[in-house]
């Protein structure tokens, strides 16, 4: 065994996290559940929702045999709806293609919808006992400080490095005691802002440390200027409901339901009225500005009273009472929206 994994793996013994809800078992559904959640996402800000995902769908096969709007409902808030959507169709993949059962390959688990070689791997490691190495954001953190490594770590060629890296580096027995312990060492310990070197089993060789570099490494992603969209959305309200539409799959909040939108530059009480509503008040709401990986949004709401809606009403459109706004899948910035309107929100 390597010296790093044998640091690694007497580390995770004494400082290691060991009581995660998804921690302790080895069924494939479970692992893959967190793994998917975790993506992007803190440990703090999974848990909930990872409770709640099971309590309603225990077992892989209630998952698969859900409607994609509930599985959507559930996920309202955790954002990176597109994980959503696939962890879906993966289930249905899953029961479709394998009988219910995940495969043992990690090649076959990457094959499935919405999964990486990360993920696969994990879950090889952690549900059958396979020797493979991982790459998530954690663990690309601690092996780009320790071994020095130049280079934004999402770029194709220092990805690829940072793969022989981990492969080189793994132990040939205790695999997910020492996957475990680099995902918990970078989490806890080797953090993006504020690490504890001093608590660190690696300090001792840590290239970062000895050269005064661990603000620096690993490389930030080259920064591009995101750009500024604005929408302007309407909270149609008549008799204590609101009017939600169905997005469209593909896009933001695919699949997800929002406020219907006007066209930009149009006047929304003249859009409204020549599709046959008889509009009463409308004002505008405080603005929203919600930030995506890939440009900026600038949301801006407004109230609309309705004194009439037309008499036929427009495919994916949905009346909802307050009561049942809660439960509707919505994106976080409409459930903001709407908590001032409505009581919503969780």
């Amino acid at each position: 065994m390597s010296d790093f994994a044998r640091r690694l793996i007497a580390w995770h013994a004494r400082q290691g996290r060991h009581d995660l809800p998804w921690q302790n078992t080895t069924d494939p559904y479970r692992v893959w559940l967190s793994e998917i959640m975790l993506q992007q996402t803190q440990v703090a800000t999974v848990i909930p929702y990872y409770g709640r995902f099971l309590e309603r769908f225990p077992t892989l096969a209630d998952l698969a045999a859900a409607p994609v709007q509930e599985v959507m409902a559930l996920w309202s808030g955790l954002g990176y709806y597109a994980r959503a959507r696939n962890l879906h169709q993966c289930a249905r993949a899953v029961m479709a293609e394998h009988g219910g059962g995940f495969p043992q390959d990690p090649a076959a688990i990457a094959a499935l919808p919405g999964i990486g070689r990360s993920t696969a791997n994990a879950i090889a490691v952690f549900c059958f006992g396979v020797r493979a190495p991982i790459l998530d954001g954690n663990v690309k953190r601690v092996l780009c400080r320790w071994r020095g490594v130049e280079g934004f770590p999402g770029a194709p060629a220092v990805e690829k490095s940072l793969w022989r890296l981990a492969e080189s580096l793994l132990p040939d027995g205790d695999c997910g005691t020492y996957i475990q312990a680099q995902m918990d060492l970078g989490a806890g310990v080797c953090s993006r802002g504020r690490p504890r070197c001093g608590d660190c089993p690696l300090a001792e060789d840590c290239v970062a440390r000895r050269e005064d570099r661990v603000a620096e490494l690993p490389a930030a992603r080259p920064r591009k200027a995101l750009p500024e969209r604005e929408s302007t959305v309407l909270a149609i309200m008549t008799d204590g409901r609101v009017l939600l539409e169905e997005r469209p799959a593909a896009g933001i909040w695919g699949g997800l339901w929002s406020l219907p939108e006007v066209p930009a530059g149009a006047d929304a009480r003249a859009h409204l009225e020549s599709r046959g509503w008889r509009v009463g008040k409308c004002r505008p709401l405080p603005k929203l500005v919600h930030v995506f990986t890939h440009f900026r949004l600038t949301l801006r709401p407004l109230l609309v009273l309705a004194e009439a809606a037309p008499q036929v009403a427009e495919p994916g459109q949905h009346w909802l009472a307050a009561g049942e706004v809660e439960s509707a899948p919505l994106p976080a910035p409409i459930r903001k929206v709407l908590a001032g309107l409505l009581p919503v929100g969780r």
